[in-house]
C-alpha cells in the first residue's frame, strides 16, 4: 500500500508483497544516509521540545528489535512509516489544543459583547420609562456637536496643566503635517505613529491637528450614501480589509504589501477600526488621512465597535484618555461624529455587497440607503422619536434592526435565520438567506467581517460568503493570520493574501510553543471569567457536595460550569487543564476551579465585566441616579426606586421582592433621613465592591487554615 514515489522509487509495497527494483540497495535507495539523517533530525526535534519520549516509544520499540531478515531499505521504511504515525497523532493532539483554545476567546468575546448588551438594554429601559427627564432634542445636540467644533485645544505635556492657546504648536517634534492632506503627508503620519510607545508623546500629533483631521473626515463623509458605490473600471482591481482592532502594524503590513490607496488602488475597510488594540486612535487617523488625500481611494464602512458604548468597554476611550488627556473629552465629541456619518456598506460593480457583520432575512437594502444614519450615535442606545406620544414605544424598532443586523449579524451553515444568542445582537444567517437576499438584490456574493479566523477569511454558503479578518495575533502572539481579499478584472476573480505582524517573533517560536503560549493566554481569560462568577459557582458546587467531602463527579462539575457561565464551552474536555481529580473515587475536586497558580502565563484580560464597568464608571452611576430621581429633587425616594427596580425586574436575573427592595433602599439611605441623596448612592457601591473583596479574602483564609 506503500509506494515511494520520490527519492530513487526503488522499493514498493503491494498487497503485502515486497518487490525490488534493477539497482542494488545501498545503492540506489541511501539507506546508510537515510538512516544517518532521521535520528539526526528526530534528536534535533527531541532537544527543541517538540516530541516527548512517550510520544516516541513505538519508534524507540522499533529500533530494540534485533530483525535481521529485514534489509537497510524496509527497516529505513518502516522507521519512516512509524515517525509518520507518531507526528499525525502529535498534529491531532495540537488541533484539538488549538480548536478548545479557539472555542475559550470566541465564547468569552462573545460574552462580553452579550452583557454590554444587557447593560445598555437595561439603560434603555431607563430612558424609556422616564424620557421626560433624560431626553434632549436633536436640535440641541447638533448645537452641542458644533460647539465642540470651534472649542480651542490645551497642549498636551507629560507634567499636565494644559493651557488654551490658538498658536501654533510649541514642539519642534511634532509632525508638520498640511491641509488638505496630500501623500507626503501621509508618509509623514505613518513615519510618526510607527514611533515606540516611549517616544509617543514626543512625536505624537498636535490635538489641533488631530481635530482638523475629525473635523474634515466627518464634512467629508456627510456627502456619501448610507451604502457606497464602488468600482473597478478604472483600478481593475479592488482590496477589503477586515477588522484591525487598533492593530496598526497590520495595517501597515497591507500598505506594505499592496501599495498606498490611490484610485488605481483602492482599498474597503469593513468597520472595527479600534478597541483591543494599543494603537487604535493612530489606526482610525491614519484611515481618515488617507481617505482625505487620495479621494476614491478609500471607502471606510461603519463596524458594531464604532460606537462609544463598546468602546467604553473595550479599551478605545481609555487610549484617548492616556494619549490627550487634557482633550480626550472634545475629541472624542469629534470621534463620536465620524461614527454616525460612516455609510453602512459598500457595494461593488453592482455585484458584491460588503458590510461588517451580515444579513437577516428582513434586510431590505432600499430602507437602509433612505434610513437617517447619523441618527444611530450608538446602536446600544437608539434614538427615541421626538413626536411619540408619552408612554408609546418610542423607538422606530423596524428601521433600528435594520442598521443592527447588518452590522452584528453571523452566519451559520444550517438554513434559517434565527436571534444571535451567543451576542446578545444581530442574528444567526443561514445559506437560504443568503441566496434568497442576493436573488433579490442581483448580487453575486457578500463580503463580510466582525469574526476572527485563525487563517484569516472563511468561504461559507457555497462560496456566497466571505468572512475577511485583517487583525492578525488578535488573541495572543501566533494565535491567527491576517489576511485582505482583492477582487481583480471585470469578473472579479478573488484573491487572498495572509501574513502576520510581528513575523520575527513568531518565527522564533515553534508550533508547539505557539498553541501552549495561546492556550495558557486562553486559560487565564477563562479563569478570569469563572472567579467573576465564583460565589454563584461555589454555592452550586456545594450544593451538589451532599456530605461535604469537597468532591462530586465529573458530570456534575460540567453541568455546573455550563449553568453559570453559559459559555458552551467542552468542559469534559477542559477538566484536566482546570481541576484535579481524586486518584482513588476519580471525583472531581471543585475547589481547584478557582485556582490560578497553575495558570499563570498568558495576557492580561483588559476587558472589564459588567459590575466593574458599573462600579468603577463614576459617570454611569450618576447617570443611573439621574434617571431615578424622577422629579430631580438631588434625592431617591423609596417609590422612585421601587417604581424603577419592579419596571426593569425582567433585566434582573432573580427579580426581587417589595420588601428587598425596601431593605435595599434602607441600607442605601446610610444617614437615616429616607432619602437617598447622590453621595450615600455612590458611597454603597464603594461598600458593596468592598465587602464582597473581604468576604472573598476570609473565605480564602478559613480554607487555608
Amino acid at each position: 500500500m506503500f509506494s515511494l514515489a520520490e527519492g530513487c522509487g526503488c522499493v514498493s509495497f503491494r498487497g503485502g508483497r515486497r518487490t525490488r527494483s534493477l539497482g542494488d540497495d545501498s545503492s540506489s535507495c541511501r539507506s546508510s544516509e537515510i538512516e544517518q539523517e532521521v535520528p539526526k533530525k528526530l534528536g534535533k526535534r527531541i532537544l527543541n521540545g517538540e516530541c516527548t519520549m512517550k510520544a516516541l516509544a513505538p519508534f524507540l520499540k522499533f529500533w530494540k528489535r534485533d530483525d535481521v531478515s529485514m534489509t537497510k531499505a524496509e527497516r529505513t521504511m518502516k522507521a519512516a512509516i512509524l515517525i509518520q504515525q507518531w507526528y499525525r497523532r502529535y498534529l491531532a493532539r495540537m488541533e484539538v489544543r488549538r480548536r478548545y483554545t479557539w472555542t475559550i476567546f470566541q465564547s468569552i468575546e462573545y460574552a462580553g459583547e452579550q452583557d454590554q448588551v444587557k447593560l445598555y438594554n437595561f439603560f434603555n429601559a431607563l430612558l424609556s420609562h422616564m424620557r421626560e427627564t433624560s431626553g434632549k432634542p436633536s436640535s440641541e445636540r447638533t448645537s452641542r456637536t458644533a460647539s465642540v467644533m470651534e472649542q480651542v485645544f490645551s497642549e498636551e505635556s507629560d507634567e499636565g496643566g494644559g493651557v488654551d492657546e490658538t498658536a501654533p504648536p510649541k514642539n519642534s517634534r511634532e509632525p508638520d503635517i498640511e491641509f488638505p492632506l496630500q501623500r507626503k503627508d501621509i508618509d509623514l503620519l505613518i513615519e510618526t505613529f510607527r514611533k515606540k510607545k516611549k517616544w509617543f508623546f514626543q512625536h505624537r500629533l498636535h490635538p489641533k491637528q488631530v481635530a482638523q483631521i475629525l473635523k474634515e473626515a466627518a464634512q467629508m463623509l456627510k456627502r456619501l450614501p448610507n451604502i457606497n458605490v464602488a468600482t473597478t473600471s478604472i483600478s481593475s482591481q479592488i482590496t477589503i480589509c477586515g477588522d484591525l482592532h487598533g492593530k496598526l502594524d497590520d495595517l501597515l503590513v497591507i500598505f506594505h504589501k499592496n501599495g498606498l490607496p490611490s484610485p488605481e488602488n483602492p482599498y474597503i475597510f469593513n468597520g472595527d477600526f479600534v478597541d483591543r488594540g494599543k494603537k487604535g486612535l493612530e489606526v482610525f487617523l491614519l484611515l481618515l488621512a488617507c481617505m482625505l488625500a487620495f479621494p476614491g481611494g478609500v471607502y471606510l464602512n461603519r463596524g458594531n465597535h464604532e460606537d462609544l458604548i463598546m468602546n467604553t468597554r473595550y479599551g478605545f476611550i481609555r487610549e484617548v484618555h492616556q494619549k490627550y488627556r487634557h482633550n480626550a473629552e472634545r475629541l472624542l465629541k469629534l470621534i463620536e461624529n465620524v461614527y454616525r456619518w460612516l455609510p453602512l456598506g459598500t457595494i461593488i460593480n453592482n455585484r458584491v455587497f460588503v458590510v461588517h457583520g451580515g444579513i437577516s432575512d428582513t434586510t431590505d437594502l432600499d430602507m437602509v440607503r433612505s434610513l437617517d444614519r447619523d441618527k444611530y450615535v450608538s446602536l446600544l442606545r437608539p434614538p427615541m422619536n421626538e413626536g411619540a406620544a408619552p408612554g408609546g414605544e418610542g423607538i422606530d424598532k423596524v428601521e433600528w434592526k435594520q442598521v443592527f443586523d447588518i452590522l452584528w449579524s453571523d452566519p451559520q451553515t444550517i438554513g434559517g435565520c434565527v436571534a444571535n444568542a451567543l451576542r446578545g445582537a444581530g442574528t444567526y444567517f443561514g445559506p437560504d438567506v443568503t441566496t434568497t437576499f442576493l436573488s433579490k438584490n442581483k448580487l453575486s456574493f457578500l463580503v463580510r467581517s466582525h469574526e476572527c479566523k485563525p487563517g484569516g477569511y472563511e468561504i461559507l454558503h457555497n462560496g456566497n460568503v466571505i468572512t475577511i479578518f485583517s487583525a492578525s495575533n488578535y488573541y495572543e502572539l501566533g494565535s491567527n493570520k491576517g489576511a485582505y481579499l482583492k477582487l481583480c478584472g471585470n469578473s472579479l476573480d478573488r484573491q487572498f493574501v495572509q501574513y502576520t505582524a510581528a513575523v520575527s517573533r513568531t518565527r522564533r517560536l515553534t508550533f508547539r510553543q505557539r498553541v501552549g503560549l495561546v492556550e495558557s493566554s486562553a486559560m487565564r481569560e477563562l479563569h478570569s471569567q469563572i472567579m467573576t462568577a465564583r460565589r454563584t459557582l461555589e454555592a452550586t458546587f456545594r450544593s451538589m457536595d451532599v456530605d461535604q467531602s469537597g468532591l462530586i463527579s465529573v458530570s456534575d462539575w460540567c453541568f455546573a460550569m455550563e449553568e453559570t457561565t453559559r459559555l458552551g464551552l467542552p468542559w469534559r474536555m477542559l477538566k484536566d487543564k482546570l481541576v484535579r481529580t481524586d486518584p482513588d473515587t476519580r471525583l472531581v475536586r471543585y475547589m481547584d476551579t478557582f485556582d490560578l497558580t497553575a495558570n499563570r502565563g498568558g495576557r492580561k484580560s483588559d476587558a472589564q465585566t459588567v459590575v466593574e464597568t458599573l462600579y468603577k464608571n463614576k459617570r454611569s452611576l450618576e447617570a443611573i441616579f439621574k434617571i431615578l430621581d424622577k422629579d430631580n429633587s438631588g434625592y431617591i425616594t423609596l417609590e422612585e426606586f421601587s417604581e424603577a427596580c419592579q419596571l426593569l425586574g425582567k433585566y434582573m436575573p432573580n427579580p426581587m421582592t417589595q420588601e428587598q427592595l425596601v431593605d435595599i433602599c434602607r441600607l442605601m439611605d446610610i444617614n437615616k433621613d429616607g432619602l437617598v441623596d447622590l453621595n450615600e448612592f455612590l458611597e454603597s457601591f464603594r461598600l458593596a465592591e468592598k465587602s464582597l473583596h473581604e468576604e472573598e479574602h476570609m473565605i480564602a483564609e478559613i480554607k487555608a487554615s
